[in-house]
C-alpha cells in the first residue's frame, strides 16, 4: 500500500520528473502569470521548520546509535499465521510493569522510609495529596494484575510449546522475571509499615529462613539485623526501588531482543509449510545415481 502523498512532508517528497506537469523541460507553468503560487504563511513555515528539525534530530540520533535497525526489526518482523489475542499477554505484562514504575516514582516523592514516618507519609499521601489515593490504588492493585498477567503469559508459552529450541534461554529469563516480581511484591508489602505488613513480613521472612542451605543467610540479609527495625525498612525500600527494578529492566531488554531475533512461535495446531524447493525424503535416499539403491555411480 502506498503512503498518502499529502501526509509526507514537502522536504521528504520525491521530486517530480522534468515535464511531468505537462510543460517542456525547464519551462515555467503556463498559468504562472494568471495564478501566481501561493506564498506559505508564517504558521506553515513554522510547522515545516519543526518537521524538518525533528527529522534532523532523529537522523542525528540514528547515525550515532543505529537504533533504526532494531526498531525496524521490532515493528516490522514477520508474524506467523494463527496468532491471536493470547500473543498480547507479553505486551500486557510489559505495560503493567511500566504502570508500576511510573506510579512508584510518584509514590516515592511523598514516601519516607522511616519506622516513625512511613505510615504517616502513606496516610498523608492517601488523604491529602491530589490524586494520591488513585495513584496508590493503581500501584497496589497493579502489582496483583502484573503477577496474574505474567502467569497467563508463561502458561501460554508452555501450552504453545514455545519454550523449546531455540528459545530455552528466553524461558529461563521469564522464570527469573517471575521470581523477581515476587521479590518486588514481598519488599513492597512492608513499606506502609503498619501492623498487617509488619507481621506478614515477619512470617514471610521466617518461611525464607527454613529454606535449605541459603535460607538462613537470605533471611538474615533481608532482616538486616537481629530483628525487624529501621534498617530492615531501609533495606526493603532499596531493594524494592533500586535493585530489583534495575534487574527487571535489564532482563526485559534481553527478553525482547531474543523475541525479535528468534521470532514468534506459531500455534501448535498449525503445521509449518514445507518449502517449495524441499525434496521428499525418498528422493534424498535414492542417491546421486537415481537408481534408488544409494550406491556409487
Amino acid at each position: 500500500m502506498k503512503f498518502p502523498e499529502q501526509l509526507i512532508p514537502a522536504s521528504l517528497r520525491k521530486p517530480a520528473k522534468p515535464g511531468a506537469n505537462g510543460g517542456t523541460r525547464g519551462a515555467a507553468p503556463a498559468n504562472l502569470k494568471d495564478e501566481p503560487p501561493e506564498r506559505p504563511s508564517e504558521g506553515q513555515k513554522l510547522v515545516e521548520g519543526a518537521k524538518e528539525g525533528a527529522i534532523d534530530v532523529a537522523g542525528w540520533v540514528d547515525s550515532r546509535t543505529g537504533g533504526s535497525g532494531f526498531l525496524t526489526a521490532m515493528l516490522y518482523r514477520k508474524v506467523p499465521k494463527g496468532t491471536n489475542w493470547f500473543y498480547t499477554l507479553g505486551s500486557a505484562t510489559l505495560f503493567a510493569f511500566a504502570i508500576q514504575a511510573i506510579t512508584g516514582v510518584f509514590l516515592a516523592m511523598f514516601y519516607t522510609p522511616s519506622p516513625t514516618q512511613a505510615y504517616p507519609s502513606i496516610v498523608h499521601l492517601t488523604n491529602d495529596v491530589f490524586l494520591g489515593e488513585f495513584v496508590r490504588g493503581m500501584h497496589k492493585w497493579g502489582a496483583s494484575v502484573m503477577i496474574i498477567l505474567l502467569f497467563l503469559h508463561m502458561a501460554r508459552t508452555f501450552f504453545f510449546v514455545a519454550y523449546k529450541y531455540p528459545r530455552e534461554l528466553n524461558w529461563v529469563i521469564g522464570v527469573v522475571l517471575l521470581i523477581l516480581t515476587f521479590v518486588m511484591g514481598l519488599t513492597g508489602y512492608l513499606l506502609p509499615f503498619d501492623q498487617r505488613s509488619f507481621w506478614a513480613t515477619i512470617v514471610a521472612n521466617n518461611i525464607t529462613a527454613t529454606g535449605p542451605v541459603v535460607g538462613p543467610y537470605l533471611a538474615d540479609f533481608l532482616r538486616a539485623g537481629p530483628e525487624f527495625g529501621a534498617t530492615t525498612l531501609s533495606r526493603f525500600y532499596a531493594i524494592h526501588m533500586l535493585l530489583v527494578p534495575g534487574a527487571i529492566i535489564a532482563l526485559i531488554g534481553a527478553h525482547l531482543y531474543l523475541v525479535v531475533k528468534l521470532g514468534t512461535t506459531a500455534p501448535p495446531w498449525l503445521r509449518a509449510e514445507r518449502p517449495k524447493a524441499a525434496q521428499p525424503v525418498e528422493q534424498l535416499a535414492a542417491g546421486a545415481n537415481g537408481r534408488g539403491d544409494g550406491a556409487a555411480p
